[in-house]
């Protein structure tokens, strides 16, 4: 978990994308390693989503992809045996956590209250999603519940941008944010993956910045 979250943390950025064809899952993968961002959360939002993983793992192996929006305990096992390394689900479910945990499975859930972050911390993790971020406050909101859970980093995604990135990658309770504007579905369905490679090297060049490591 501790290299993981440095990975994450080395990144910034962790593309959040949504997938309808696993056709497309190689040329998106290629288009973010040659953008300088070799990391993708691949959403079990779509039947494509367990394929597209497991193309991506097999044909780059040296990429970080995880399964987003993993709900129940069969998709965590579709999703690791395609080769996801980490699950990150949108809310705390105990019977998820508990069971990637059981299997030493990296797991970010979501978490945006004291009781969900004091039940993350009870297991002892160190790092978790925030989600829906925009909507539940932003930094601000982090900052306060990172107050009494010092421990606790968090992973932002939802309604993050390239115009918002400095807010959130600034606060040094923040690890990396979740965002989908480099990989947006509509760049997938019309093929422009040199747009998605252009976007991406812009979002790491952003964070590079921020973090005053350029």
């Amino acid at each position: 978990m501790e290299k993981m979250q440095e990975q994450l943390q080395k990144f910034g950025v962790v593309p959040v994308v949504v997938l309808n064809n696993a056709k497309d899952a190689l040329l998106l993968a290629k288009a973010l390693i040659e953008g300088g961002l070799p990391c993708a959360e691949v959403t079990f939002r779509t039947e494509a989503a367990e394929e597209s993983i497991r193309q991506m793992a097999e044909k780059y192996p040296e990429m970080l992809v995880g399964a987003g929006t993993v709900l129940t305990i069969e998709q965590v096992d579709r999703a690791v045996n395609a080769g996801a390394k980490f699950i990150v689900s949108p809310g705390f479910d105990p019977e998820i956590v508990d069971y990637c945990l059981s299997r030493e499975i990296p797991i970010f859930p979501g978490c945006v209250t004291p009781s969900e972050v004091a039940q993350a911390v009870k297991r002892g993790l160190k790092v978790v999603k925030f989600f829906p971020a925009e909507q539940y406050g932003g930094v601000s909101a982090i900052k306060a519940l990172a107050a009494p859970y010092t421990m606790v980093r968090f992973m932002p995604t939802g309604g993050v941008s390239l115009k918002n990135l400095k807010d959130y990658l600034s606060c040094d309770k923040i690890i990396a944010c979740g965002g989908s504007w480099m990989v947006k579905g509509d760049l997938i369905e019309a093929g422009e993956f040199d747009k998605i490679r252009e976007m991406t090297k812009e979002a790491v060049t952003l964070a590079e910045e921020i973090r005053g490591e350029r």
